[in-house]
């Protein structure tokens, strides 16, 4: 697309916006400051680089297309890619099983920093900074229970895992000058009725009072609850109302999942009500369909309310944001890059809300006014405004990714047999 067709529809929808009384200038400063996590089990459909199994333990990704990252170095690469083609402040989101291994057998209760000491210079490099995951699935304990679980040698395994990653959070977080945010989720849960719901909810809270006991400066736990996993979908331990209580209770932040609630369900209901109770929230962005399936996450109503809804809130600086999905049945490079763009201009388009106007509206009862520029907002030429944020940071406009996407998968994609 031709810079001065871009620069000429900017400059349209500026001076549309600021009828409105909306600063486009300023609403593309802030969308290029705001840090979106990328998560890097897009790019080997969370199979790591530990044991090279298929994940299992509640989660499931599906399809084989061809290119998947098979070791650390082709999964940076590919993560390289991703960033040479977006605009904007980005982090990696880690899981354990990524770490550098370098062919031992490391199990997850032994796990230290210096399996990540790779990934921090290479974060650094990379002008990215790092978030992490305990990991409880795929692994010959997952089972159907972990921190959870009445035997109390596997529950210590996994106490002991998670007090490990929260350390390996902790170094991150001093190394890079930021707080490294280290989300838990456990799959925990019962395929068929069980009779023991409040036995295992005991257990998993006093293991997670023993693992967030021991306050580390450099690093930020958040909980994430579960709707269901695959094979466990009769009870989730871990579910939303405990650890909606669990959070408010101790201070911690709050894991909201797009795609871990009922699907008539908005989770942008959820912001202001948690924002009052638990210090912050960590979102993750997927898109469900029928069901917790973590489709590459799209410019659709339920994304585009979430991030009105934590402008609207105020909150922008109480939330951070990551992308949480894993499809290999189609480019996963270009999966990433559909995901993040949809997380942009949903975060672009609340920027651009004329939000003064709409609650002085409220304020003053003018419902009708109120309802009718909530509807006229929706065909502002914001689009316009999306393209220009790209051009200015010399990334590609519109559609013009497609096209280096496929140069990559067919210089070196292709080659991963």
């Amino acid at each position: 697309m031709k810079a001065d067709l871009i620069l000429k529809n900017y400059e349209i929808a500026k001076e549309r916006y600021a009828a409105l009384g909306v600063d486009t200038d300023k609403a593309i400063e802030t969308l290029e400051k705001t840090p979106i996590s990328l998560h890097c089990w897009q790019a080997d459909d969370v199979v790591g680089f530990e044991r090279g199994e298929a994940a299992s333990g509640g989660i499931q990704s599906t399809g084989n297309y061809p290119g998947k990252a098979r070791n650390i170095d082709e999964l940076r690469q590919d993560i390289e890619k991703v960033n040479s083609l977006l605009a904007g402040t980005f982090r990696l989101n880690l899981h354990e099983i990524y770490g550098e291994f370098g062919g031992k057998q490391i199990d997850r209760n032994e796990v230290t920093v210096d399996q990540f000491t790779g990934w921090m210079q290479w974060a650094k490099e990379q002008n990215m900074k790092l978030d992490f995951n305990s990991t409880s699935f795929s692994h010959p304990l997952s089972g159907n229970l972990t921190l959870s679980n009445p035997d109390p040698a596997i529950r210590e395994f996994w106490i002991e895992h998670t007090k490990r990653c929260r350390h390996i959070a902790d170094a991150m977080g001093k190394f890079q000058n930021d707080p490294c945010i280290m989300n838990i989720w456990i799959h925990d849960g019962s395929k068929d009725i069980t009779v023991e719901k409040g036995r295992y909810r005991e257990i998993l809270k006093n293991s997670l009072d023993e693992i967030l006991a021991e306050e580390l400066p450099n690093m930020k736990s958040c909980l994430e609850a579960k709707l269901f996993g695959i094979g466990l979908e009769a009870y989730t331990v871990g579910s939303h109302d405990f650890y909606a209580g669990y959070c408010a209770k101790n201070n911690v932040m709050y894991t909201l999942d797009t795609g871990h609630y009922e699907p008539t369900e908005n989770v942008s209901d959820a912001v202001s009500a948690l924002l009052l109770f638990v210090p912050e929230l960590m979102l993750h962005v997927s898109r469900p369909m029928h069901w917790d399936s973590d489709h590459v996450t799209l410019f659709d109503d339920n994304t585009r309310n979430l991030f009105s809804e934590l402008v609207r809130t105020n909150a922008l600086d109480r939330a951070h944001i990551g992308l949480d999905y894993f499809d290999g049945s189609i480019n996963r490079i270009g999966a990433y890059i559909i995901g993040v763009r949809a997380a942009q201009k949903s975060l672009l388009q609340a920027f651009l809300e004329p939000l003064d106007t709409l609650r002085k509206y409220e304020d003053e009862g003018k419902l009708f006014q109120r309802l009718a520029l909530l509807e006229e907002e929706k065909t502002l030429p914001f689009g316009a405004v999306y393209d220009y944020f790209n051009l200015k940071n010399n990334i590609p406009v519109g559609e013009e990714y497609i096209a280096d996407i496929e140069k990559y998968e067919a210089e070196v994609l292709a080659n991963r047999k």
